[in-house]
């Protein structure tokens, strides 16, 4: 089998579960906006933001330290139960201050009246970076199958989860409900992961080498500082967006989170492009670092960049063209004001996909540092976009901003990496991908059949032209996909 082979093969694996289950996920879309107000299920996107930043904190860069050490050290138990030891310590710490200081951090966010949402959050997040260690050991090991599993069930959990409560518990009259129900969902389906890896728990050994931590620690800080400063980069607008608004004299707070419900209801329809790159990422990190050194890795990764980039290109004109269909996914039509924003946030969300294909280059040569700089430097940009413009433009601001700074990262990797690990990228085939996707889609708007509306002169001919695609795209990459 060859190596690409070998790595779709992975990716199908761990694509199974993890591409149904943000399917599913993201099937649970239409009844969160059936069932909940613009305004409260932008307190939803908001809770999430945070459980997404602070993931970044939790887990301390050791998931990726652990698959570097994992490989260069011949003591690998200990690897485990160093990257493990720091993560528990790490979450009993944060999770005793949520406790005694829940009612304060609840005022700060404006969820005064709701300190259990601030509990809640805590406990999923504090289970989800604890567990992220013995899931990552899976992976380490290869063992796709039993990964895929525990995912299976914790997404049955989830969803399982969201309907009962929502369907059958919940009383519409009382759309906060509805909130607290999914984060109780959300616990529900993080605890699985405890309980499928039970057994790193009972065998964990309260033993710590002081001098691997430091080496791990030394190593997983910049990837700390890379992984805050791309969170702020992807959740900053979701943090801070009705909280700006509500400063603005026009704005209650109540309409500020319907603004950030209507953002973050368009966005689910923009983070389509990438419902696969999860899959592909738990299947990749481990595959880079086992083929780094092995003969003509080079030119493997130049191939996988090539089918990455088409296949991207591919699903934003697939959601782009067809999002007259899509919209139906938000079941209120409240929320589809903010349809306009979605073919930015799509090509912003392709950007980002190849630029963490790119990454790969600092994690492989040692030089995390890099991906830290790449990182605070788009964070810098993020914060004086959203800073400045969102009081003038709101969430416009927001999807511009998510635009320019995914397209400056990917360009500033790029740079950076032929410095330091040079990988001979086919830029020509990059921007011919691009470029096509971009120009068949402002043909489509320039044509600007039925705006707005559903037609069926529309689909046929937009669907044309995303099939044009894929023949070219065929046409130039058949013959290298028949010697792989």
């Amino acid at each position: 089998m060859s190596a690409v082979r070998k790595l779709v093969g992975q990716t199908a694996i761990y694509g199974l579960p993890t591409i149904v289950g943000r399917l599913l996920n993201y099937l649970l879309v239409p009844l969160y906006t059936y069932y909940l107000p613009p305004d409260k299920y932008g307190i939803v996107s908001e809770l999430y933001a945070w459980v997404a930043v602070l993931m970044v904190l939790l887990t301390f860069g050791m998931e990726t330290a652990f698959f570097k050490f994992f490989h260069d050290k011949e003591d690998k138990e200990t690897v485990f139960r160093n990257s493990f030891l720091t993560v528990i310590g790490l979450n009993s710490v944060f999770y005793l201050l949520i406790i005694v200081f829940n009612q304060q951090i609840a005022d700060v966010l404006l969820f005064s009246d709701h300190p259990e949402y601030i509990i809640l959050l805590g406990a999923i997040v504090c289970i989800d970076a604890v567990s992220a260690l013995p899931m990552a050991k899976l992976r380490s090991q290869f063992k796709a199958v039993r990964f895929s599993i525990i995912h299976s069930i914790v997404i049955v959990v989830n969803i399982g989860g969201n309907l009962i409560f929502l369907l059958f518990l919940m009383d519409p009259a009382r759309p906060e409900e509805g909130v607290l129900f999914i984060l109780i969902a959300n616990l529900l389906s993080s605890s699985v992961k405890i309980i499928g890896t039970l057994s790193d728990y009972f065998k964990l050994k309260f033993t710590f080498n002081r001098e691997l931590a430091k080496e791990m620690l030394w190593y997983a800080f910049p990837l700390v500082i890379a992984g805050f400063a791309g969170i702020i980069n992807e959740m900053l607008d979701r943090v801070i967006l009705k909280h700006l608004l509500y400063a603005q004299e026009e704005y209650s707070l109540v309409q500020a989170e319907a603004q950030l419900g209507i953002y973050s209801a368009c966005y689910k329809l923009a983070v389509l492009v990438t419902i696969g790159l999860q899959a592909y990422r738990y299947a990749a990190e481990p595959f880079f670092f086992a083929n780094a050194r092995v003969k003509g890795s080079n030119e493997l990764f130049v191939r996988i960049m090539n089918y990455f980039v088409a296949v991207f290109c591919l699903l934003f004109l697939l959601v782009s063209l067809n999002i007259d269909i899509f919209k139906y996914f938000i079941t209120n039509d409240a929320f589809w004001v903010g349809l306009n924003v979605v073919p930015i946030l799509l090509m912003a969300n392709v950007f980002y996909a190849i630029y963490l294909n790119q990454s790969i280059w600092y994690k492989l040569s040692g030089h995390t540092r890099f991906g830290a700089y790449i990182a605070i430097g788009g964070a810098a940009i993020t914060i004086f976009i959203n800073l400045l413009f969102i009081p003038i433009y709101g969430f416009w601001a927001s999807a511009w901003a998510t635009f320019i700074v995914y397209g400056v990262q990917m360009i500033a990797s790029y740079l950076l990496g032929q410095k330091y690990y040079p990988i001979p990228y086919n830029l020509k085939k990059f921007f011919f991908y691009l470029g096509l996707a971009a120009g068949l889609f402002m043909l489509a708007y320039l044509v600007n059949l039925d705006p707005g509306d559903f037609s069926w002169q529309k689909f046929f001919f937009h669907n044309a032209l995303i099939l044009f695609y894929v023949g070219v795209v065929w046409f130039i990459e058949k013959p290298k996909l028949a010697k792989n």
